[in-house]
């Protein structure tokens, strides 16, 4: 069996060794990365909402970085949410803050029960650039 290509950023957070997985797998040119949510460095959750997005949109940012990627290249997103009902419209000013110009990435939000102490995460398929794929970092 191929071992497997895991990518991690420089800085990577206390979860990936806690929760033990890798931020990100790449196969070939697509990379399909953990969900990413509102930690802090230590693991732990930022408190307010809308930090928790925003900390979880950078530290998605950080896993791309690390392929040579960046948000244009996500093709598909999935993001899971403890109160879709009340955070919807917070987290959708936050997105449209990060996500760029169309032609948009495809998007599923879904309402789930619990995300070990978080309220919002972020699972994402991406395509790496050529150039990128051959040189990004490995863990």
């Amino acid at each position: 069996m191929t071992k497997r290509d895991a990518i991690f950023p420089a800085d990577r957070h206390a979860l990936y060794d806690v929760h033990q997985y890798s931020a990100a797998i790449r196969h070939g040119d697509l990379l399909f990365i953990s969900g990413q949510v509102g930690s802090r460095e230590d693991g732990s959750p930022e408190p307010v909402f809308e930090d928790q997005v925003r900390r979880a949109f950078a530290n998605l940012r950080a896993v791309l970085a690390a392929a040579g990627a960046s948000f244009d290249d996500v093709i598909d997103v999935i993001s899971f949410h403890t109160d879709p009902q009340t955070q919807f419209e917070k987290m959708m000013a936050i997105r449209a803050e990060e996500i760029g110009e169309p032609p948009y990435p495809t998007w599923t939000a879904v309402g789930v029960t619990w995300l070990a102490g978080f309220d919002f995460e972020l699972k994402v398929v991406a395509r790496i650039p050529s150039k990128a794929a051959d040189s990004a970092s490995v863990a």
